[in-house]
């Protein structure tokens, strides 16, 4: 049964249409180890350097990853599909055993660290608001690992494509 209302309907019809970077978020901790797919994340400022994450209240994942307030945002490149979909919760497998899939960096940061991904952003929670079914977190970067040589995978009209570095120059 669909309870939602029209302008909700629409809205997430039209949020379909805005492409978005794929992000498995990691925290370490004190509350747990925890990772989770998030599609809401996006740069604020390099003064000093922040990003903003929205993680769904509903997650497993989410009272770890604010609890222990230091995270990982992994950005995941085109062959990392099934991971997405692995820490989404879309293969059933516990939050627990999530981290058996992919190779993963776990004592450089404190947090796990997708080693091939193709950027690691590392830092704080610093502020965090509850926004409707999300909370929505500030956070102060600490260390970066990038690559150039991949392409990206993106979430839009509700599926994952693959964006390559060919087709920008193109």
């Amino acid at each position: 049964m669909d309870d939602q209302t029209e302008a909700q309907r629409s809205f997430r019809t039209a949020m379909a249409n805005l492409s978005a970077a794929v992000n498995v978020v990691t925290t370490d901790g004190r509350h747990g180890r925890a990772g989770v797919t998030v599609s809401a994340a996006c740069s604020v400022t390099d003064t000093p350097p922040t990003m903003l994450v929205c993680v769904n209240r509903s997650s497993s994942s989410h009272d770890i990853v604010l609890a222990n307030g230091r995270i990982c945002v992994n950005v995941l490149g085109t062959d990392q599909e099934e991971l997405a979909m692995h820490f989404a919760g879309a293969t059933n497998v516990p939050t627990s055993e999530r981290f058996g899939a992919g190779s993963w960096d776990f004592d450089t940061h404190g947090v796990p660290v997708l080693r091939d991904a193709l950027a690691s952003v590392v830092g704080r929670i610093v502020t965090r608001r509850t926004q409707g079914s999300h909370t929505v977190a500030f956070v102060e970067i600490d260390a970066v690992t990038a690559r150039v040589d991949g392409g990206a995978l993106v979430y839009f009209q509700r599926r994952f494509h693959a964006l390559s570095a060919t087709s920008l120059s193109a």
